[in-house]
């Protein structure tokens, strides 16, 4: 076991080192993956995520006349497949809904985002009894994904707003990639599950590149039986994010970018039959964003699974 844990460290520092976005957790491109429901083959859901974000902030993180106060939420068709004992495919269909408020103004967008694709191989599945006669189960899959330019990108919003992150869109306009690990390891029923993921973005059309993303979640749980086909996983844990800055032509750095955030995360998920349930709540512990000009605030995140 130690041996595995080592690895899966090596894989996150490693990824760490590249350091590497659209600020960190809000707009477009990114997705959070968290706890995956029980399911033997195939589960198809929808999950409905909500963030916020202050900009245009002055030293210290005073407000202005200029102070925006921007939410993004999006509505997610998300499914999963395994294929065979060794291979997984996880698939993220969103519809962004996003809105600016200044002084009383607001404006709004809505419409697709960027379709998501991540394909993962099982390096280890393994279950034992311990010296205790307890069961210790464990897993690790590694893999990789792209992120397709289906979302509109509408290149005069950061012309026009070149002090505001550029974060107002429902898409990036570039075709993105991952790299991904998942690691879970279960001593009868208390659990740790660990998520990580780097996120390597390429030049749009308009020769814009968000800043490559790193992010990595570790959960602790503990599942509850409460009937033979009901199962209650009360959660907790971290999600820590960081990003480079965002580039323009190539080689121009976009002060309005990059930064990272540590929150915690807070939550339960519910299994009755062929059905999973769940939420979480994330609050921010710390942050440091487009040099303290932007302030992210809490997060929330629901889902419905059916298990299939």
């Amino acid at each position: 076991m130690k041996k595995i844990i080592l690895l899966f460290l090596c894989i996150l520092t490693g990824m760490y080192e590249v350091r590497a976005c659209d600020i960190c957790g809000c707009g477009v491109g990114s997705y959070y993956i968290g706890i995956l429901p029980d399911f033997k083959k195939r589960f198809i859901g929808l999950r409905y995520q909500y963030k916020t974000l202050r900009s245009h902030l002055g030293p210290g993180g005073t407000t202005s006349y200029l102070t925006t106060d921007e939410t993004y939420q999006t509505a997610e068709l998300w499914g999963g497949w395994n294929i065979g004992k060794r291979f997984r495919v996880l698939g993220f269909v969103p519809v962004n809904f996003n809105s600016r408020e200044n002084q009383g103004v607001t404006m709004s967008k809505s419409g697709i985002g960027d379709i998501a694709v991540v394909g993962y191989y099982q390096l280890l599945d393994q279950q034992h009894t311990t010296a205790n006669n307890k069961l210790l189960v464990q897993s690790l899959w590694i893999g990789g994904g792209i992120k397709m330019p289906t979302g509109k990108y509408e290149p005069t919003e950061h012309k026009e707003n070149e002090d505001a992150p550029n974060n107002f869109q429902l898409g990036t306009a570039s075709t993105d990639f991952t790299l991904n690990a998942m690691y879970d390891v279960r001593l009868m029923d208390l659990g740790l599950n660990a998520n990580v993921s780097y996120k390597i973005n390429t030049n749009n059309r308009y020769d814009y590149r968000y800043g490559n993303k790193f992010t990595a979640n570790i959960l602790a749980y503990y599942k509850i039986r409460v009937a033979p086909k009901v199962t209650i996983a009360p959660n907790a844990g971290v999600l820590y994010e960081t990003a480079e800055k965002d580039q323009e032509a190539r080689k121009y750095a976009v002060d309005i970018s990059g930064g990272h955030s540590l929150l915690a995360t807070a939550g339960v998920e519910a299994t009755l039959g062929n059905i999973s349930v769940g939420g979480n709540f994330q609050p921010v512990l710390s942050q440091q964003l487009a040099d303290l000009r932007i302030k992210a605030g809490n997060r929330g995140m629901v889902h419905v699974t059916y298990l299939f």
